[in-house]
């Protein structure tokens, strides 16, 4: 894995501390050229989404570029239900699934900033049924059998290894191995809240030593039951305090109680609705005690625009500092290149030329990729077909929604070249 340069770092960190824009300094369009952008080149993104909706690949999506502060193009096409035939509007609600992650790690390191937690402090100091975690190794028997054996950790789970995913916690819905079908074989019973699911996990082997390999997985989860154990709040109360009621995303949570707010739920296509192996979309309506730090939030494209503005501005909107803007810095740097002894898993879901940093993937190569793009930029998705990210060199942020299971990594490296194909300066 490639590490960013000191030189690439610096510059980062003087975007960040000049850099202080409110979201949507326009709401509506401005001119193309005064974002850099050319209207034929964003013509062509328009028409590739409709192409797509027309052929029956997305029921809907909807659009979002800011750059310079200035909403240079937004674009809401198709249905946000095939099923009733709702337009696609300004204030549907998605399920945002692991664009989650990075909201969570956001709480976490803003109880860092404050000496309320370090990165290499075991989990177990907050959750102590992490201590005796075991490794899961496959191996023979006597008679040629594969079996699982369980072996003590090499060093416990840390809190940068919950936020960078090199924990060893895993997914048991995608992959295959003996350890992923422990996960997939023992859901956490009944209606737990993040103590028990935490407490659930702990008690699962590990899929490999701790700070050993990238995989991806719970750990986020378990980090958010971090957040509430250090805060004394529930995820939503410290989230809702900290970041979401500042940032002004009043339809960020981890479910849709409200009847009438219910009708903005965007939905897949009916053929479209598996996540992984015996995982179906969630449904936000129904109200449980569990808020997901991992995969649970719902959102709509202005609220998560704001909280990527967020990022690309350095940790401040609209004058509301969450987290200074060397954190943000860090958090956007590789911890898992050369000198991390991590090594990525064979799920390894950045993709070449990006690392990983604290909570979303980041680009450390300008080329190697299928898509385009700036070293630096931060970029996460959503298992249901969402997509954002921030590319702090050329100031801007793109925030895309749609529910697809099933196109969605096809669609999100179509939308990065046409992003960029799409600028003029």
């Amino acid at each position: 894995m490639i590490a960013v340069s000191k030189r690439a770092l610096l510059a980062l960190a003087l975007t960040f501390s000049i850099s202080g824009l409110a979201y949507g300094e326009t709401l509506a369009p401005t001119k193309p050229e005064d974002g850099g952008f050319s209207r034929k080149g964003l013509d062509r993104i328009t028409a590739y989404l409709k192409n797509e909706i027309d052929t029956g690949k997305l029921p809907g999506a909807i659009m979002l570029i800011q750059r310079r502060g200035k909403t240079v193009h937004f674009e809401s096409l198709g249905l946000r239900d095939v099923t009733t035939k709702a337009p696609m509007t300004r204030d549907t609600i998605f399920r945002i699934y692991s664009m989650s992650k990075p909201i969570t790690t956001v709480a976490a390191m803003m109880l860092l900033e404050e000496g309320r937690l370090q990165l290499d402090e075991p989990v177990s100091k907050y959750i102590p049924a992490f201590k005796d975690t075991k490794v899961g190794v496959e191996k023979k028997d006597e008679d040629g059998k594969l079996v699982l054996d369980l072996v003590p950790q090499r060093r416990q789970i840390t809190i940068q290894d919950l936020m960078r995913h090199t924990s060893g916690i895993t997914y048991g819905f995608f992959g295959t191995g003996m350890v992923k079908k422990k996960y997939a074989d023992s859901p956490a019973p009944g209606d737990f809240n993040n103590t028990e699911f935490a407490d659930h996990i702990a008690k699962l082997p590990l899929a490999y030593q701790p700070g050993s390999t990238w995989d991806y997985s719970y750990s986020t989860d378990i980090l958010g039951r971090v957040v509430e154990v250090v805060s004394g709040k529930s995820l939503l109360a410290f989230e809702k305090e900290r970041i979401l009621d500042p940032l002004g995303m009043k339809e960020t949570a981890f479910f849709v109680a409200d009847a009438k707010k219910q009708l903005l739920i965007a939905e897949p296509l009916p053929s479209d609705r598996k996540i992984g192996e015996g995982a179906e979309v969630s449904d936000p309506r129904v109200v449980r005690k569990w808020e997901s730090g991992g995969g649970g939030m719902v959102s709509t494209i202005d609220d998560y625009a704001k909280f990527a503005t967020m990022l690309v501005n350095g940790g401040i909107l609209n004058g509301k500092r969450i987290l200074s803007p060397k954190t943000i810095a860090y958090m956007g740097s590789n911890h898992i290149g050369p000198g991390s002894g991590v090594v990525p898993g064979p799920y390894y879901l950045p993709g070449a030329g990006f690392g990983f940093g604290l909570g979303f993937a980041v680009r450390t190569d300008a080329g190697v990729s299928a898509n385009q793009g700036s070293v630096g930029e931060m970029n996460w998705s959503g298992a249901a077909g969402t997509t954002f990210w921030v590319d702090p060199k050329e100031d801007m942020t793109v925030v895309f929604m749609s529910q697809t299971v099933s196109q969605r990594g096809r669609i999100r490296i179509a939308l990065k070249n046409l992003v960029y194909g799409a600028m003029e300066k």
